[in-house]
C-alpha cells in the first residue's frame, strides 16, 4: 500500500469511525467499536474497498496510533476524537504537572479569555510532551503551545484521562489554569 493511499485511507476511517459512521452505514456500539468484516463491507459497497491488510496497514503505520483494534482482532475504533456519543472506558488517570495544548497563534486570545472547550469533540485533547502539541498547533496555521496546569486541576477534582494513544483528555480547562508558553 503506497503512503498516498495509506493517507487517503486513514483520513476516511477518520471520518467514519470518529465523527460519520452513518456516512457508509455502520453503527458504532457504545463504545465506539465496529466488527472489522462490516466496516470493510461497509467501505468496498460505498467505493472504498480497503482489504483486511489494508486496514492493519493503516492501523500499524498511523503515526498518532489513531485507531485500535480488539485484542480478539475482530473489531476496531478510533482511539480518541469522537464528535459522536462514545464511550471509550477510560479510566481516570493522574497526569504529569502539566500538559500541554498547541493550538493556532489567532486562536489564544479567545482561548486564554474561554479556556479549552471541546468545541465538536467530546473532550479536550491535551499533549504531555512540548513537540506533540508544537505538530498539532501547526495543522491549523503559525502554532502556538499553552500549559495547562494539570496538577491544580487534578487537585481540585478535574478528572483526566489517558487514551490509548496517549493523549490526554479531560473536560473544559477554565482560563485561569493555562499559561502561553513564548514561541
Amino acid at each position: 500500500m503506497d503512503e498516498k493511499r495509506t493517507v487517503k485511507a486513514s483520513k476516511f476511517l477518520a471520518r467514519v469511525l470518529r465523527h460519520e459512521p452513518g456516512l457508509i452505514g455502520v453503527t458504532l456500539d457504545e463504545g465506539g467499536w465496529v466488527d472489522v468484516d462490516v466496516l470493510l463491507a461497509a467501505c468496498a459497497a460505498h467505493g472504498r474497498r480497503l482489504s483486511r491488510a489494508e486496514l492493519e496497514h493503516v492501523v500499524e503505520t498511523n503515526n498518532k496510533k489513531r485507531y485500535a483494534i480488539s485484542e480478539d482482532g475482530r473489531r476496531i475504533r478510533a482511539s480518541q476524537g469522537h464528535s459522536v456519543s462514545v464511550d471509550l472506558g477510560l479510566a481516570p488517570a493522574v497526569p504529569p504537572d502539566v500538559l500541554y495544548h498547541g493550538t493556532a497563534t489567532v486562536t489564544v486570545p479567545i482561548v486564554l479569555r474561554e479556556g479549552l472547550r471541546p468545541m465538536s469533540r467530546q473532550d479536550v485533547h491535551l499533549s504531555a510532551d512540548l513537540e506533540t502539541a508544537v505538530r498539532v498547533g501547526s495543522r491549523h496555521g503559525r502554532p502556538a503551545v499553552l500549559a495547562v496546569d494539570a496538577a491544580g486541576l487534578a487537585a481540585a477534582g478535574h478528572v483526566f484521562r489517558l487514551s490509548a494513544n496517549g493523549v490526554w483528555l479531560s473536560g473544559p480547562v477554565p482560563p485561569e489554569r493555562l499559561r502561553l508558553l513564548p514561541s
